[in-house]
């Protein structure tokens, strides 16, 4: 066992064919190196639970367990809930954002993770921003600072640890971060708009704070990463804001964390600028054995690398044990989300038509061939479906049902844009050429590349809630 591996913490990622076993070689290999906990992706809800009960009874220490819960567990795990996102619930006001924080936190314990990578405190800052957009909990600075910490503080109350990400803000760029080293050319001043949610997280007590692939000259000119900036997170982060609890990377395998050093390199280099965890790299390994060789040769400092270590210690202890949810609770929990996803679809433009007996069907989804699996497509007709409706695809109109066009055009790593390509423009056209009904799945303010001046209903995201929510809102507008 290396006693700097507790810093780091590996991804476990499920595989649809084989759930987590082809992933349990490496998992066991990364305990033997002592790592400090681990980040899981995907996986069912049994088999979650089995996998980090697992990993604690084999650990040398108490882990931290993380998952990426910004739509709630069920954005990662099949069979607990997902919630709408972020930016739909903070419509809603604060009430509603720590309600889903507690959800969220309760159905974390039932699988055995300690930690919710959440909320996104990056401000909607952008409009060709290809990476945050409804991530975000809203643009206005006062307002997303008030809902971060009404997140962080009712996460925390259920026992789980929330991470504010991505700090100084990744709300200003128009890259993406997993494939590129983005700058913002902002001044200071402007800059502080950014900053303020994570102020306001900071002040709830928030657990941990994930840094940004992203450079900010302004804050630091030599043009390097948040995460490897020792002006940004032991200057502004640690001294001017007064954090003192976990900085975590974010993942180690994109593009702009690995931009000109290389991930051995670049984890020494997050370490020395005041990371306290390394997250997410491919080569555990090599990383391990770099951090080591560096805090041997004395190229780490020796006292931070202990004030990490304690900060760790100090955070998995303040995690509460993991407690199972019983059905009831369970179904509570969807009941309520379905709740918040009907009240969070809304009118963008025009006037509402209620429908009735049948539906003319048409689906552009400019989402589709992406490297990532996009959620069911299905989901919206269904609900008709089940509430009598008779849906009709093709939207040739001939059924004589109402004509309704479904826009799926969300935020989506490796997308690379924020509007909508000239193809889903050009289908747009064509299934708009007569009186129609929207529903657009995405950010609010795609709206104003839906042509004509029919009827849009917001409904935020894809996600199979939200389009069930956008079906029953049509039906009783």
């Amino acid at each position: 066992m290396k006693r700097l591996a507790a810093l780091v913490l590996p991804a476990i990622r499920w595989d649809p064919a084989a759930g987590f076993e082809p992933a349990l070689p490496a998992v066991e290999a990364a305990l033997a190196l002592g790592v400090g906990g681990f980040i899981v992706f995907g996986g069912e809800r049994g088999a979650v639970r089995a996998l980090t009960r697992r990993i604690a009874s084999a650990a040398p220490h108490p882990l931290l367990v993380a998952s990426d819960f910004e739509r709630g567990a069920g954005q990662q795990v099949a069979g607990l809930t997902a919630l709408p996102p972020a930016m739909a619930v903070a419509s809603l006001g604060e009430p509603a954002l720590a309600e889903a924080a507690a959800i969220t936190a309760a159905e974390a314990r039932d699988v055995g993770v300690a930690w919710a990578f959440a909320p996104v405190a990056d401000l909607d800052a952008e409009p060709s921003n290809p990476i945050v957009q409804t991530r975000a909990l809203g643009a206005d600075p006062d307002t997303v600072g008030r809902a971060a910490a009404a997140w962080v503080a009712s996460c925390q109350a259920a026992g789980v640890l929330a991470c504010a990400k991505h700090f100084p803000g990744h709300g200003r760029t128009t890259a993406d971060s997993h494939d590129a080293l983005p700058a913002v050319a902002a001044p200071r001043a402007a800059l502080e708009a950014d900053l303020a949610p994570f102020r306001r997280a900071v002040a709830a007590g928030v657990a941990g704070v994930m840094t940004a692939h992203v450079a900010y000259p302004a804050l630091d000119p030599s043009g390097v990463a948040a995460t490897h900036s020792r002006p940004i997170l032991d200057g502004l982060l640690r001294r001017e804001l007064g954090f003192d609890g976990l900085v975590v990377t974010d993942a180690l395998i994109m593009e702009g964390a690995v931009r000109g050093t290389g991930e051995r390199e670049g984890a020494v280099r997050a370490l020395a600028a005041g990371c306290d965890l390394l997250l997410y790299p491919r080569d555990v390994a090599g990383v391990v054995d770099a951090i080591e060789a560096a805090a041997a040769s004395g190229a780490l400092d020796a006292r931070r690398l202990e004030a990490s270590l304690a900060r760790r210690r100090t955070a998995s202890g303040r995690a509460a044990a993991p407690h199972p949810l019983d059905d009831a609770a369970l179904a509570r929990h969807r009941e309520r989300a379905g709740a918040l996803a009907r009240a969070a679809v809304r009118l963008e433009r025009g006037e509402a038509r209620a429908v009735r007996g049948a539906v003319d069907l048409v689906v552009v989804d400019d989402d589709a061939g992406g490297a990532y699996p996009v959620p069911p497509r299905t989901a919206f007709a269904e609900a008709l479906a089940a509430r009598g409706v008779r849906v009709e695809g093709g939207g040739g109109g001939g059924g004589g049902g109402e004509r309704v066009v479904v826009v799926f055009a969300e935020v989506r790593g490796s997308k690379g844009r924020a509007a909508l390509s000239a193809e889903s423009r050009r289908r747009l056209a064509e299934a708009l050429a007569a009186p129609a009904t929207v529903v657009l799945c995405a950010h609010p303010r795609l709206a104003a590349e839906i042509p004509g001046r029919g009827p849009v209903w917001c409904a935020w995201s894809g996600d199979v809630v939200m389009q069930r929510a956008a079906a029953e809102r049509l039906l009783a507008p």
